[in-house]
Parts: structure tokens; C-alpha cells; sequence
């Protein structure tokens, strides 16, 4: 009975199987475009793709030249092309942005301040001229200890201008501290210590040497002469005997008083031999503060547009 049960069950799956539509049977439903199938370009999955290939690589191996690595090759750059990092460095543009280095291991536009020529060391404790940059034109150095200039300060300045050194304790300078300087017009030197000068160059145009301890013996002879461009010269406050002859005629500006100057030449100002020469730039003149009787010498200074200023014993 059991058999029987078995047989009639396999039976019925059987035919179960056979009503079951086939591939294909169904034109709407399971059709395959056999056109698209037989187009397909099956010539493209024989290139051998790896894994883990990337795209080509362009790496610049020397000037105007660019070397392609495709995804066939193996990716080894030329020591050319491999480039260290930069390490940023205060070299902004080569030695000299800065200045040479002073004796205290800085650069002097570091320790001072440097603009457009001008090299600024005010109130800065300096003991020496700091060596400067070569297309310095102005230099301050105002208030300071320096007690020396040396004529190594300012060689090869040749673009220098204007030397103010105002309220140091400046003693000495040497014979050619200022003498090599070209273009030299400004040379400003009050508040010092200086009881000599050396020879100036005979470009300046204006002098300051007040309240040192000057005194006529350490004047040049005839210093002034070749000045022909000197307009103001500040003399005074010093120990001087009298006034350092010839002067130029373009001066303008003369002072002198608080010296111990006690007499006048009838050349000093005018030329005693022509009687219709007239000195018209030098307007001011100041000789107070001398023992000096300006009353004594009245041909002194009868060239003179305007009398100078002075007392009478």
C-alpha cells in the first residue's frame, strides 16, 4: 500500500513538470536580441587590465621637458625630478638686505633702522659707526657713545650724503674720516667732544660742529677755501681764537659766537682793495658771546648787506 502511495505521488510531479513553459516558449517575454548580442566587440576584454594600476603620470625632468609615465611602466622618477621641500630661511634676496653684520653678531639693519638709503641708528648705544650698506646716503647716528670715527667708518661711501653723528662723545676722528666721500654735502657733528678737524671734502654744504671744545690750532689752514658750494657753517660754543679765513663766497649762514675770538681782519668779510664789493649772501653773522669790540673794526665788514650781531666793550 505504501508502494502504491509513492508511485502515484512520483506520477503527478512528473507531469507537473512537463506543463512548465520552456526557454524560448514565450517570443514576448524571454526573446533575446540576437542583433546586439552578435555586435558587441568582445576584442576589448583581451587587453590585460591589473589591479591597482593608476593614470599616467607627467613629471617635468628638466627645463621645458615633461616625461610621461603610463600604467605599463614602472613608476621610477629620475633623481632630477624629485624635489626636497623647502626649509623658508631669513635669506629674503642674498647677503646685503640686512647690511653687513655689526660687531655685535646682528646685521645693522637690524639693529637700526634701514628705508630707501637711509640707515637710522638714533639712541641705540652704539660705541662705533656699524659698518653700512653701500648705497647708504643718510646716516643717523644721534645720541650715542661712539668716541671715535675711523676712516675706515665710511670708506667706499660713495653715494653718502648726509652724516649726522649729533650728541656723542665723538674726541678724535681720523685724518681722512670724510675726506674720500664723494657727494658729501651734510656733516653734522654738535654736542661732541672734538678739539680738532681733519680735512673736509669741498663738496659740503652744510656744516655743524657746535658745542664741542675746538680751538683754532686744529683747524685746517684755509679749510674752507675750496667749499664752493658751503652755505651754513655753526661754530659756535667752541674755544676758537679767531675766524677760520678764507671763507667761501657762497657762505650763507656764519656762527660763531661764545668763542674767544677778539679781533677781526679788514679781509675777514670784504677785500680792502675794492671798495665796491659787495658780499650778499652772508646775511647772518653772529659774534656775540667774544671778547670782542665790534665798534674797533668798522672796515671788517662795510661789504656786508647786514651788520653782524655782536656786543661792544
Amino acid at each position: 500500500m505504501v508502494l502504491l502511495v509513492a508511485l502515484l505521488a512520483a506520477a503527478t510531479l512528473l507531469k507537473s513538470c512537463q506543463a512548465a513553459p520552456t526557454v524560448g516558449s514565450d517570443p514576448e517575454i524571454y526573446e533575446i536580441d540576437s542583433w546586439n548580442l552578435n555586435s558587441y566587440d568582445y576584442d576589448d576584454l583581451d587587453e590585460d587590465v591589473k589591479v591597482g594600476t593608476v593614470s599616467p603620470l607627467r613629471v617635468a625632468t628638466a627645463p621645458n621637458t615633461i616625461t610621461t609615465f603610463s600604467t605599463s611602466e614602472e613608476m621610477t622618477l629620475p633623481p632630477q625630478a624629485i624635489r626636497k621641500p623647502t626649509v623658508p630661511t631669513l635669506d629674503f634676496g642674498g647677503p646685503g638686505l640686512f647690511g653687513p653684520d655689526t660687531a655685535l653678531g646682528m646685521p645693522t639693519c637690524l639693529l637700526c633702522v634701514c628705508l630707501s638709503g637711509s640707515v637710522y641708528c638714533d639712541d641705540s648705544d652704539l660705541e662705533h659707526v656699524p659698518p653700512l650698506p653701500k648705497d647708504t646716503t643718510h646716516f643717523y647716528a644721534r645720541f650715542n657713545r661712539i668716541k671715535e670715527v675711523k676712516a675706515s667708518a665710511f670708506r667706499n661711501m660713495n653715494q653718502m650724503r648726509r652724516i649726522d653723528l649729533t650728541g656723542n662723545q665723538i674726541s678724535a676722528l681720523d685724518k681722512d674720516a670724510f675726506r674720500s666721500l664723494p657727494h658729501l654735502q651734510d656733516l653734522l657733528l654738535p654736542d661732541n667732544q672734538l678739539q680738532a678737524l681733519p680735512e673736509l671734502p669741498p663738496t659740503l654744504r652744510h656744516v655743524d660742529i657746535r658745542n664741542n671744545r675746538l680751538k683754532s690750532s686744529g683747524m685746517h689752514a684755509e679749510g674752507f677755501k675750496d667749499m664752493n658750494q658751503l652755505e651754513f657753517l655753526y661754530l659756535s660754543n667752541n674755544q676758537l681764537d679767531y675766524i677760520p679765513t678764507p671763507l667761501p663766497e657762497t657762505l650763507r649762514v656764519l656762527h660763531l659766537q661764545n668763542n674767544n675770538i677778539q679781533s677781526l681782519h679788514e679781509d675777514t668779510f670784504c677785500t680792502r682793495h675794492d671798495i665796491r664789493y659787495i658780499r650778499q649772501p652772508l646775511e647772518d653773522i653772529r659774534l656775540d658771546g667774544n671778547p670782542l669790540d665790534l665798534n674797533r673794526f668798522p672796515q671788517a665788514y662795510v661789504c656786508l648787506p647786514r651788520l653782524p650781531v655782536g656786543g661792544t666793550q
